[in-house]
């Protein structure tokens, strides 16, 4: 028998305004704290710029790739998940994956982490090894960081929870569960 150790919304606890505040502020910080390091590294080459709608074009497509990076730990060890498709009334598409079976702990922060590893780090290291490019790969690696904010929140809250847990998502936010 399971029982809800506790319910983690992190929308509902922190707030939509507070997320998005914070996002943007981890996201601009983190551009301007990478920037600088990078910067003196790649001092003597040039940028190649091919204009603002490429940098668009990337920056539109990142939240749908964020998205599909978190289903990846989930695809790898086999677990079912359901794909919801809306579309705003901006008219812009939104696309959500619910896992449809509880997780562990660990697979659930695996989950969470796989933006970070498969965007932000790979950014990081292309923008090393392309000088004249690594503005654009900062900027991708800054933004993702910002869109992972609530991620994090999330690994801080499960960090908290006992060890042997099973998790499940309810489309909101995750229900903690305990055998007792």
């Amino acid at each position: 028998m399971m029982n809800c150790w506790k319910t983690v919304n992190v929308h509902r606890e922190v707030g939509m305004n507070r997320i998005f505040i914070f996002s943007f502020l981890i996201g601009f910080l983190s551009f301007i704290f990478l920037y600088l390091p990078f910067s003196v590294i790649h001092q003597t080459s040039s940028m190649k710029d091919y204009g603002i709608f490429p940098l668009i074009i990337g920056l539109v497509l990142l939240p749908y790739l964020h998205k599909l990076t978190h289903v990846i730990p989930l695809f790898l060890t086999n677990r079912a998940f359901k794909i919801k498709f809306r579309i705003n009334k901006w008219k812009f598409p939104i696309i959500n994956f619910l896992s449809t079976t509880k997780m562990s702990k660990q697979l659930l922060i695996i989950h969470l982490l796989a933006p970070t590893l498969f965007i932000t780090v790979p950014s990081l290291i292309v923008s090393y090894f392309f000088p004249n490019y690594f503005v654009y790969f900062l900027i991708i690696a800054s933004l993702n960081l910002g869109i992972s904010y609530t991620d994090f929140i999330y690994i801080g809250r499960l960090m908290k929870a006992p060890r042997k847990c099973v998790i499940e998502n309810d489309g909101v936010g995750y229900d903690i569960l305990i055998s007792k």
